[in-house]
């Protein structure tokens, strides 16, 4: 469950700020054709932390609409664990396959903080979590030691690591159960940390480049490494040029530049420097992305 290709897909919005739901159709039948085999709904890249609860709930039924299609991974995490299980309660009947789970930001919490938060979510709920590490957002990092603690729960089936240290991964892969699942959640970095054991990437750079995500996955998964190596290093650039700003700025803009989606991103961001998206123009023609 969830290893291979994923996209943490985007949330577009109308010039009113509204949620645009027919964009979001054309980019979730993109990825059915293209190949993705996971969508990640309101997460980081989807503005989760500017959606409306209203907002959230709906943005994940509408992704479920082709869950016959595509494997649905709902984002339902936040700084607080009570908030956190209510949201997933809200839409755990819809057919899902797991929620995606943030480390808490802000309130910084202890590593026992973060064992009991995490806890607490698996044992209310019956579908599975998977951990969220991203301490470039949250602060705090999650330790090995903690991630393998959790690891022990039979409701918590893996993690979506996005330090970027590859390093990590050989004690966290030796000591967490054989179907305990390793996501890369950093694409500079997604393809040393499948061919050291990781299972896949959850992606921002697939929201524009889905087919090619996926090819890199698999061979990487597969440890082939020279195939793998020549693709990465071609899109390498595209990983740059996705977070040039704070993400999910310029996947925004590149997905504008595509004509996939209207380039309106809520408050406190704002739309892609001009200059940079003349850069980001310029690697998306590269890569053939765009005539």
């Amino acid at each position: 469950m969830a290893q291979g290709s994923s996209v943490a897909l985007v949330t577009p919005m109308k010039d009113t700020g509204e949620v645009d739901f027919l964009a979001f159709e054309r980019l979730i039948q993109f990825h059915i054709d293209e190949g993705t085999e996971n969508i990640i709904v309101a997460g980081t890249t989807g503005e989760a932390s500017t959606l409306t609860s209203k907002e959230h709930v709906e943005v994940i039924e509408y992704a479920c609409n082709y869950s016959d299609q595509i494997s649905i991974i709902a984002g339902t995490g936040s700084n607080s664990t009570r908030q956190t299980i209510d949201l997933s309660k809200a839409v755990e009947y819809l057919p899902i396959k797991a929620f995606l789970i943030v480390v808490p930001y802000y309130n910084k919490p202890t590593q026992r903080g973060l064992i009991e938060h995490f806890t607490i979510i698996a044992d209310s709920l019956k579908k599975p979590i998977i951990l969220y590490n991203v301490p470039g957002r949250t602060v705090v990092n999650m330790t090995n030691e903690t991630i393998i603690e959790l690891a022990k729960h039979s409701n918590i089936i893996g993690i979506k690591e996005a330090s970027g240290d590859v390093s990590r991964l050989e004690e966290i892969n030796l000591n967490t159960p054989d179907d305990f699942v390793l996501l890369s959640g950093d694409d500079e970095s997604c393809m040393n940390f499948m061919l050291a054991g990781g299972h896949g990437c959850i992606s921002v750079t697939a929201n524009v480049a889905p087919r090619q995500m996926r090819k890199l996955c698999d061979l990487s998964v597969l440890k082939n490494d020279a195939k793998a190596k020549d693709l990465d290093n071609l899109l390498q650039p595209l990983h740059k040029a996705m977070f040039t700003e704070s993400n999910p700025i310029p996947v925004k803009a590149a997905l504008s530049i595509m004509g996939m989606i209207e380039n309106n991103i809520r408050l406190p961001l704002t739309p892609h420097d001009a200059k940079l998206s003349e850069g980001l123009r310029l690697v998306l023609k590269n890569l053939k992305i765009i005539e």
